[in-house]
């Protein structure tokens, strides 16, 4: 074997791989190679170090405590590595290579689409990989860079940044309230027909008054139970019952009268916007420049607002 022809780098990349995905044949997957491949990989770095960094059964895989050391080196030898790399082919600090996010589905395919294809309009030697995915993101197991995510914050070992709330109304057809008794308070809602959206409510709605803060809770038996925000839209229109929407996929619907707002005063709490990434000793340019682009175009993106807590701050 001759060893000045081995790429130490690709071996370190994929060690590291192998330990943060878990296993040698989904590293294989994230390297987009065959698990023979990862194991030979494996088999040379430990040849070459003459140490033994994994012990592995049928179930089990754990590293020795050499293991550990070469795992910690690493990542430090590699994330120097690409800041070299990162630094002299792109003195002018120009994105390149594939950037992987993940956002929600409704946000992914509308509201970012925009500002996204302007942002690889402006950098063309980058390319990102767009996957729509309305669950907590898990950067090492779905190999993604960064991700926008909508609810309640992910997890607190990653980087998240609040940049904006998504406000939410309940919405029903005009035929349906009509052909219901009136409506004042939000408990006569309750008998009403529901589409959930179960990511975020399924038995219980929980609104809160515009202007004294007061917050009343109802149960609900929904119809209709689904985790997309699109379904929970069109079956509304259908006139099957009502939904907590968030306020910007429905203003069109509203404006031409298909849908109307119920109880305006009364609002469901409005969704975080929380840009997440992990932690690292060293981003791309990749990566810093789509952060920049998200921090600026987040706040302002129509159908979201700046968080309560940052009004308060300012105010």
């Amino acid at each position: 074997m001759k060893t000045e022809r081995i790429d130490r780098i690709e071996l370190m990349n994929t060690f590291i791989r192998i330990i943060e995905s878990g296993s040698l044949s989904a590293a294989a997957v994230q390297l987009n190679t065959t698990q023979a491949t990862v194991s030979r990989r494996l088999q040379t770095l430990e040849a070459m170090l003459g140490s033994k960094l994994l012990l592995r059964t049928t179930h089990a895989m754990k590293l020795t405590d050499d293991g550990e050391r070469c795992f910690q080196h690493a990542k430090t030898v590699t994330g120097h590595w690409m800041m070299l790399e990162d630094d002299l082919r792109n003195a002018e600090d120009e994105p390149v290579g594939t950037l992987r996010v993940r956002a929600p589905h409704a946000f992914g395919q509308e509201q970012l689409i925009p500002p996204l294809t302007q942002f690889l309009h402006q950098y063309p030697q980058m390319n990102v990989e767009w996957l729509l995915n309305d669950k907590a993101p898990l950067f090492i197991s779905e190999n993604i860079d960064c991700a926008i995510h909508v609810g309640t914050q992910p997890d607190p070992s990653t980087i998240s940044v609040l940049l904006a709330e998504v406000p939410r109304i309940v919405v029903a057809t005009p035929e349906l309230i009509k052909s219901k008794p009136l409506i004042n308070e939000p408990e006569d809602l309750a008998s009403l027909p529901w589409v959930a959206l179960s990511t975020f409510y399924q038995h219980e709605v929980v609104l809160k008054h515009s202007d004294s803060g007061e917050s009343r809770a109802l149960s609900i038996t929904p119809r209709l139970s689904t985790d997309s925000l699109y379904a929970v839209r069109e079956t509304v229109l259908t006139g099957l019952g009502l939904g907590i929407v968030s306020a910007w996929i429905v203003k069109r619907d509203i404006a031409e009268g298909k849908l109307i707002q119920v109880l305006p005063q009364w609002q469901a709490a409005p969704l975080p916007v929380w840009l997440v990434y992990p932690y690292s000793r060293y981003y791309p340019a990749r990566l810093r420049k789509f952060l920049d682009l998200m921090r600026d175009i987040l706040p302002a993106l129509m159908g979201t607002q700046v968080p309560q807590k940052q009004k308060k701050s300012r105010s």
